[in-house]
Formats: structure tokens, sequence, C-alpha cells
């Protein structure tokens, strides 16, 4: 699989990593340590497949995913691969959640997820979210200092605007902003990219096909369990969903053309936004990896990425990408 460069001096990972949040519940409710077994064959097939780039967070599972991903790269498997976790989610003994950023925290995070994962350094440490009554100056420093301390290698920011990051890489390079980016969620692209290339900053999308609206695998909630995080996304909501499911049978027909699929397009489109672009698409299932892996060699030409672009406008999109209380903790 091609590689790319996260940021100027930042590590290089294959051009498609793999996100697993989906593997420790927010799509479904959590399993046990035996039915994880399974995602840990999925981590590892995405290895033998050339994918390089892992994504995780310590609020994934309430830090079940970063065990998970631990065991995955137990032994030689933790060769070559760039391991990306985040902080800033805080839940407290009464259950109540909340964003830090402070100095303080980021110390006893980092601490606590390098445990979790069984590793002795983290690749890319990522701000999950940001917390504007902390100054990003104090958050970015504290997270240098973990640089210099050799537990992290490189640092990420994730949905912030452009101001926080000109700020935060005044202060230490930042080598990845992770943020929402697709056909369905194009917000970044008309000050947050440029603000990121400017600065030599790569741009690592999370939810590339649309938390799996852009797969054209979905057409109703109905099989979906009662926890599923996308039953409350306003996107998936009703007439919404009519709407934005209309989008995705026009890209189904072009890749239905090409001898593709749907999500192999929504990705190959991503990929063909610049090579700073560095999307990680979650899955659970091998044979779903695989189609999307497959993805990273299919070069689009230019009308074909036109005829995609005129088929799904953002503009026709409907419905926002969070429900109020996920909209709170954005920045842009």
């Amino acid at each position: 699989m091609e590689h790319r460069r996260l940021g100027v001096n930042g590590p290089e990972v294959s051009a498609l990593g793999l996100g697993c949040m989906g593997m420790s519940g927010v799509y479904g409710p959590e399993t046990g340590d035996a039915d994880e077994s399974g995602y840990v064959e999925v981590i590892h097939r995405a290895l033998d497949l050339g994918c390089t780039f892992l994504d995780t967070a310590d609020m994934y599972g309430s830090g079940r995913n970063e065990r998970l991903v631990g065991r995955a790269l137990a032994g030689a498997r933790r060769d070559g691969v760039v391991l990306a976790t985040k902080f800033g989610f805080h839940t407290a003994t009464d259950g109540v959640s909340t964003i830090r950023n402070d100095a303080a925290y980021v110390r006893e995070a980092v601490d606590a997820s390098l445990t979790r994962l069984g590793v002795e350094h983290i690749d890319l440490y990522y701000m999950h979210r940001r917390n504007p009554e902390v100054p990003v100056e104090e958050s970015v420093g504290a997270m240098a200092e973990l640089v210099q301390a050799g537990k992290v290698r490189h640092l990420g920011l994730s949905e912030v605007s452009a101001a926080t990051l000109r700020a935060a890489h005044a202060v230490h390079p930042i080598s990845a902003l992770q943020s929402e980016y697709s056909l369905f969620t194009r917000g970044i692209e008309a000050e947050i990219i440029p603000a990121a290339r400017e600065l030599g900053i790569a741009i690592v999308p999370f939810s590339p096909v649309g938390r799996g609206l852009l797969t054209g695998t979905i057409t109703t909630l109905d099989g979906m369990s009662p926890d599923d995080f996308r039953r409350q996304n306003p996107r998936f909501q009703g007439d919404n969903l009519d709407a934005n499911l209309k989008l995705v049978a026009e890209l189904r027909a072009i890749a239905g053309e090409s001898g593709h699929s749907a999500v192999q397009l929504a990705l190959a489109w991503l990929l063909a936004q610049g090579p700073d672009i560095v999307p990680i698409p979650g899955t659970k299932r091998i044979t779903y990896l695989e189609e999307n892996t497959a993805a990273a060699g299919i070069e689009l030409t230019a009308g074909q990425i036109a005829r995609i672009e005129a088929a799904v406008p953002e503009s026709a999109v409907i419905g926002e990408r969070y429900a109020a209380s996920g909209r709170a903790h954005l920045e842009r």
C-alpha cells in the first residue's frame, strides 16, 4: 500500500489507516474478552494487508479499546506500526463527563493509556477535544513535555479551528489534525485544510464513509442495536435518512459502472484530495476491511471526481453530523 507522511517531520503511514473505535461499543453493545478475539484477527489482517496506522482513544469503551489494540500489538506485531490514541474526555466517579486539557490531566492520561496499551511509547498523541477554558498553550506545552520524556513521539489535535491549530503549532509542531471529513462532511475544506497545509500538518479524516451511510448497506435503522450511536444521529433520522440515501444511490450507480463499491469510491475520492490526506475507516469485519483497503489502489480521473462531487454535493446532505450534545464539544 502507498505510504504518506503525517506532517513535515512526522511518521510515514499507510495511505489508509484503521479506526478501531467501533470494536468497543458506540455502534452497538460492548463485548467481552472472548468476543474481542475476533477483533484482534481483524487488526492482524489489517497489518497483513499493509495497514500500518492504528487509531484508538482512551474514551472508546472506557479504556477497553486501548486494551484490545494493545492485545493485538503484543510482541512482534508492534514493530512498524504507528499507534495513535487520544485524551480529553474525562468521566468522574459520579458518571459526569467533561473535557479536560489541563497539564496535570495530560500527564495523568498518557500514563493510563500507556498502561492499557502495554507499550513504552505512543507514536501519535491527540488532544481529542478542546476545553476553551484551558489555554491551548498549556495543553500543547504539557503534550510537548511528553515528547521530551519519550512517552510520545508526535502530537495531534482533533476537531479544532484553524486559529487553535495555528496557536498549537506555534508551541510545538503538530503532525496531524483528525477531523470528520467525507463526501457527506466537507466543512473543513474552507479554512481548516488550507491552514493545515500552510503549516505542513496532515489531515486524518474519521468517519470517512459517513458512519456507514456511504457504504450503501444501510437503508433503515431496523436491525441496529438499541444503543447504536447512529440512532441519535440527525442524519439517520426519518426524512433526513431518506434524502441522504438518495445521494448514496447516485454514488452506487457510479460505482457500479466502474466496477467498484460505493465505499471504495468514497475512500478513493478522499485519497484524491491530496497526499496529506490519510483516512481511517473503521470496521469490525475482515470482509469490509479488505474492501476498504482495496480503495487505496484506485486512481480516479478528474472526470470521475467531478461526477462524484456532482452526484453527492454537500449542500444536499440533510441533518447535522452530531446531536446537540455532541456538537457542544466541537470547536469548528
